[in-house]
């Protein structure tokens, strides 16, 4: 049995020798003819004949061969011993070790095959080597030239640009002058940032020509942003460049080479995602790898601005109320002495906001006026304040480690997670990794990040406590919970070299390009929400585009956005901007964001930028209802499925994500209840089609083919008899009004002729009334002074009466006081129309 497994080790042994041959042969380029290379193998098969030494051998002695046009002198390889005393003894121990002393017979065959791999990796090590000296001798040594004082001057005034460039509060303007002089004077990296400003339109004028020829310039300089910069170029189209994805990437991969970041997190992003490169990985996770640790070493105490990543579509469907307001509000209770106010906007300050620049200097004094109120947070984040220091602030370990004793002495976490820094650096106190390790324990209990956060790097490391990588572990995944960065730093370097789990390549990608996304660069957001909010929507779109090219989810949306609304200039063809849009949405829904996937499938269903695929938006809107619950994807996919577009027509399943839609967001219960009210008319339209009344839908032929024609002589029937009957109903009232009018004069005449005595003074405004409404009906003249008029305006009083009675009320009302008014005349009116029998 033992003979059995010796003789399949000794078999692998030999194949992997014969690999390592073939790679050998890769590395080496032409093999020599057999005749220069026969002298070693028969030194060799004296021992052993067998025929895989013997190739082996004649493989190795072909290292001397030509590579790459350079040739190294085979004399002096010939001329080494192919028995190296120390490769032969190291391999003659390794097979004392694995045969042990029953296998006396076959140790001196398995010693030779061990020798025979390490002997070819010795000779690949020292043929790359010759190689490199070679190449290092060849090359011609560069005279060092000390910079001229222009030289000198435009490095002076382009770092001082770059550093105020970095400051939230400075004039970028200024800091851009000094740019353009510094480009002036022929500075390489100035002339690319002033390119990079034409671009963007950073605090000047777009000029993509002037950018694209700078860029060329610098790029045959190998400078690695010009080369960045004809990658981004390449990748949107402009500045006479047209898209072209490969020249892209070759100009990504050169500038990643120059350490570049934004190179190196574009690449990564490709590679992750598979965008015009093979999807890899491990090729990923190289890159973001490099750039998450570039960003994990800039990390401080404060963690610097924060981002507010804002998504324009979000932020259309759902306004919120304006930050500006929110902070006028806690201005004005601030102002009034209420402490949770004053801490509020002290938070904001120190951390800064969508409307609201990072400015310590007024942090300082809002937590100056809680501290004094006695507020525990007023005083951890003075300290907070104190140990770092600022631009305005010196940092002061004494009086930091004041302010946070005095919050930790009220309980608060932020402060003894202070304290437990200050303790564990020794940060103006004697390094205590265990006093260290109890306050940032208390405050870990309080669920505070920074004290989950240490205490996963003291088990971590080891640091004044055993190691344990599952509580690092732990508490690294809680302090990720509340999103700090170095928390997500160290767990993608544990899933990336599985340190206390299994290795998973995919977590380590996702973490470390989290990290990367949330380096200083990041701040691009929030410039680009502001030139939206401003309405310079071109200059918004650029940097859009260029923080999209390095995979920024949020920005592939917005720039998505911003072209499906036709809003930017830049392109002047409708149909190339929905082509755009179309690809920054299907970016933006691969990472998951379920609105793009909802407009994704609009893309696919109306045909914008592609072709119509009902099967592929069907499928985008089940994604994003399954996963996300998005209310307007199940909508889509109800209206769908109720006409059968790209699957099965299925009415029941089509009310069934109706109603889900209505009751996943409260917005959608309008059109849903219009959708199921269409729904079931349409299943009365049916059901009758299965009923005896199935005749209604077969009429004759012609009559189906000019229902149009019908349709519109009824409706022409129908508004014709509406406006006959609406001009009678016209007249009448205008006749009525004249009536009315014509009364008033008549009722007061009629009033003297009347001979019933006073106090009949209804039955008389009632008379009087009915004489007026006879006698405009009528149209013919009364005597005024006729005492038979009375009987007369009675009996038409009755006719009018039953004509028009709402008319008529108004009549009467406006008589009775004509009568009333006519009965205080004094009796010698009366008296001029006695009885002639008196």
């Amino acid at each position: 049995m033992k003979f059995g497994l010796l003789a399949i080790g000794i078999l692998l042994v030999v194949v992997q020798s014969t690999q390592w041959v073939n790679v050998c042969a890769a590395l080496q380029g032409p093999q020599v003819p057999p005749n220069k290379a026969t002298s070693a193998g028969k030194e060799q098969t004296e021992e052993d004949g067998s025929n895989t030494s013997r190739q082996t051998e004649s493989t190795a002695e072909s290292t001397g061969s030509e590579e790459g046009g350079y040739e190294i002198r085979s004399n002096q390889r010939k001329a080494s011993k192919y028995f190296d005393n120390q490769i032969a003894a190291k391999a003659a121990q390794i097979a004392e070790n694995i045969q042990g002393a029953e296998a006396d017979g076959k140790n001196k065959l398995l010693k030779f095959a061990i020798f025979e791999r390490l002997w070819i990796e010795e000779v690949v090590r020292k043929k790359l080597q010759a190689e490199i000296e070679l190449l290092e001798a060849r090359q011609e040594p560069q005279q060092v030239l000390d910079p001229t004082p222009e030289q000198i001057e435009a490095e002076s005034m382009y770092e001082n640009a770059m550093e105020m460039l970095s400051k939230p509060n400075s004039d970028k303007r200024v800091a851009f002058t000094l740019i353009r002089k510094a480009a002036e004077m022929k500075h390489s990296k100035a002339r690319a940032e002033l390119a990079w400003a034409r671009v963007l339109g950073h605090y000047m004028d777009f000029d993509f020509e002037y950018a694209a020829a700078e860029f060329d310039d610098l790029a045959k300089e190998g400078l690695p942003e010009a080369n960045m910069g004809l990658a981004f170029l390449y990748s949107v189209g402009v500045g006479g460049k047209n898209v072209s994805q490969p020249l892209a990437l070759i100009h990504l991969t050169l500038a990643a080479l120059g350490d570049h970041t934004y190179a190196q997190m574009a690449l990564g992003y490709r590679y992750s995602f598979g965008i015009n490169v093979p999807a890899s990985c491990e090729k990923s996770l190289s890159y973001y790898k490099k750039v998450a640790k570039k960003v994990a070493l800039k990390v401080t105490f404060a963690s610097g601005p924060l981002v507010h990543r804002v998504r324009l579509l979000d932020e259309l469907e759902n306004p919120g109320s304006q930050e500006t307001e929110i902070v006028d509000y806690y201005q004005l209770l601030a102002d009034k002495g209420d402490v949770q106010s004053q801490v509020g906007l002290g938070q904001l300050y120190y951390q800064g906001g969508k409307a609201i620049q990072q400015d310590h200097q007024k942090a300082l004094e809002y937590f100056t006026l809680a501290a004094n109120a006695g507020n525990a947070i007023g005083y951890a984040f003075l300290g907070k304040l104190y140990l770092e220091g600022s631009e305005h602030i010196k940092a002061d370990n004494e009086t930091a480690f004041k302010y946070f004793s005095k919050a930790a002495n009220l309980g608060d976490p932020v402060g003894q997670s202070g304290l437990g820094l200050m303790y564990l650096k020794g940060l103006g106190v004697p390094k205590d990794p265990l006093k260290a390790l109890n306050y940032f324990t208390m405050a870990a209990d309080q669920g505070w990040v920074d004290g989950q956060l240490m205490l996963g790097n003291m088990y971590f490391t080891g640091n004044g406590v055993k190691t344990d990588f599952k509580l690092a572990l732990k508490y690294f995944n809680l302090a990720s919970q509340s999103g700090h960065v170095l928390a997500y730093y160290n767990l993608g370097f544990m899933h990336a070299y599985g340190i206390g789990m299994l290795r998973s390549c995919p977590a380590a990608v996702e973490f470390f390009k989290n990290v990367a996304e949330r380096g200083r660069w990041s701040t691009n957001l929030m410039h680009a929400y502001a030139d939206y909010k401003n309405y310079r929507i071109n200059e918004a779109y650029m940097q859009y585009a260029l923080l999209a090219e390095l995979g920024y989810e949020v920005a592939q949306s917005n720039a998505a956005f911003l072209l499906d609304r036709g809003d930017v200039s830049i392109f002047h063809d409708r149909n190339e901007e929905l082509i755009r849009a179309f690809y920054y949405w299907k970016r933006a829904a691969s990472q998951g964001y379920s609105a793009a996937q909802v407009k994704l499938g609009d893309y696919y269903y109306y045909g914008w930028g592609t072709n119509i695929d009902f099967e592929t938006a069907a499928a985008l809107y089940r994604k994003a209802s399954e996963q996300q619950y998005n209310a307007q994807a199940m909508f889509n996919l109800g209206y769908m499925h109720e006409k059968g577009l790209g699957m099965k027509k299925d009415w029941h399943l089509a009310k069934r994500l109706y109603d889900l839609a209505a009751v996943t967001n409260a917005d959608a219960k309008v059109p849903v209840a219009i959708a199921l009210l269409k729904l079931q008319l349409l299943a009365k339209i049916e059901s009758i089609k299965e009923s005896p009344y199935k005749f209604i839908f077969y009429l004759d032929e012609n009559i189906a083919a000019n229902w149009d024609l019908y349709m519109i002589t009824i409706l022409t029937l129908l508004l014709g008899f509406i406006m006959y009957t609406r001009r009678t109903q016209e007249q009448r009232q205008q006749n009525q009004g004249e009536n009315n009018q014509a009364a008033q004069p008549e009722n007061g005449e009629a009033a003297t002729n009347h001979e019933n005595p006073p106090n009949n003074e209804n039955e008389n405004s009632a008379t009087n009334t009915a004489a007026a409404t006879s006698s405009s009906t009528s149209g013919s003249s009364t005597d005024k002074t006729s005492p038979s008029s009375a009987p007369a305006s009675t009996a038409a009083e009755t006719s009018s009466s039953t004509t028009t009675t709402s008319n008529a009320s108004t009549s009467a009302t406006t008589t009775t006081t004509t009568t009333k008014s006519t009965l205080t005349i004094p009796s010698a009116v009366s008296n001029s129309t006695a009885d002639p029998t008196e």
